[in-house]
């Protein structure tokens, strides 16, 4: 909505504003916060900074604009979602609905960045060639906010959590995914689960890309992710396959799923799959959308700036007797939720799951 006009720009001039320089503005959301960011050649600063304050700031959000916006494309996410965390807000899509976006009044966005656009909660990040002092300088001139912080949600919980969720329909490919509570941003396990999911699914050499894919063709892509919010996270894994192997492909996943529990990860094995995730955190490096992403993920979530040396040296820290325990605190069949997208017959999916309730989802 805030890329529709402001009061002194039009879409068309806000689009062209840094693309006309060969820069580019852009906007995210996740499940806790919304970025908005600039890309521009260090000599346009001021600019960028102008840009940003207008969108941020001084938005008209016309009614007329609603209608313009889409459904969420990847369903499977949202459905999960929404399963795993019931009625709290975390388990919202992040874009909404058709119905939702187009029947919202216009007084109750402007009410929402009134409640949460405050100068206290926001946070102004920026690296490359970039002067710390001119762009505070030029941040106090041109960011208008309330006093005070942001409104700050609910504690997270998991009222109304379902176990496990089918949504049919005639697609070719039934896409899964299988979730678990995990640590939150402060906890120290959290890069214990960062080596876990590398181990098990983070990338084309990891345990289940090479069993369900390249020994077993069971999947067309596999891969672990999790996230972590302030007071909760979520350790996952994303398939698509095949609906005729959709139960043996579960059971394969479960299978390794026990094996990290049961047993230890070798030291040599543990210390490649160190390697692999302390090359990333250094390839990000050459980023500057990375460095930025990075610095304000820290400066949110813990208050600090936290040096790329620290995060090796916890990386290092984890030990194949810390995994193994996570594991078995995390991988809990009584906690986990599964959420199916696209053909499977019920009756199987309840057997691969050892009899766990399947619900079933309608449009």
């Amino acid at each position: 909505m805030v890329f529709k006009g402001t009061k002194t720009r039009t879409a068309a001039q806000i689009a062209a504003s840094l693309e006309s320089v060969g820069g580019g503005l852009n906007a995210f959301t996740s499940r806790e916060q919304t970025c908005f960011t600039a890309r521009f050649p260090a000599a346009h600063l001021e600019e960028a900074v102008d840009v940003v304050a207008d969108i941020v700031c001084r938005a008209t959000v016309t009614p007329t604009n609603l209608a313009s916006l889409e459904n969420p494309s990847d369903y499977i996410h949202d459905l999960f979602a929404t399963a795993f965390w019931g009625g709290h807000p975390l388990g919202q899509p992040i874009l909404g609905s058709a119905d939702t976006v187009s029947d919202m009044p216009r007084a109750r966005i402007l009410q929402f960045m009134s409640s949460h656009y405050r100068a206290e909660s926001v946070l102004i990040t920026a690296t490359g060639a970039v002067s710390h002092d001119r762009l505070v300088a030029l941040a106090k001139r041109k960011f208008v906010f309330p006093k005070g912080a942001s409104t700050q949600g609910p504690t997270a919980s998991r009222s109304g959590a379902r176990a496990a969720v089918v949504k049919p329909n005639d697609n070719n490919q039934t896409h899964v995914i299988i979730g678990y509570p995990g640590p939150n941003w402060s906890d120290r396990d959290r890069m214990v689960m960062i080596v876990l999911s590398t181990y098990l699914g983070g990338g084309m050499s990891s345990v289940l890309f090479q069993r369900l894919r390249e020994d077993r063709g069971l999947a067309y892509t596999i891969y672990t992710f999790h996230d972590t919010y302030r007071d909760a996270g979520i350790f996952s894994t994303y398939l698509a396959t095949d609906k005729k192997r959709l139960g043996e492909a579960l059971r394969l996943v479960f299978r390794e799923f026990e094996r990290v529990r049961s047993r230890r990860l070798t030291k040599s094995r543990l210390d490649q799959v160190k390697e692999q995730i302390k090359g990333q955190f250094l390839l990000g490096l050459e980023s500057m959308t990375s460095r930025m992403n990075r610095l304000a993920r820290f400066e949110l979530m813990q208050g600090e700036h936290v040096p790329l040396s620290h995060t090796i040296r916890d990386v290092e820290k984890v030990t194949p007797g810390d995994i193994q325990e996570l594991a078995k605190r995390m991988i809990d069949d009584s906690q986990r939720t599964v959420a199916i997208l696209g053909p499977a017959a019920p009756q199987m999916v309840r057997r691969a799951l050892g009899g766990t309730k399947v619900d079933i989802v309608s449009d």
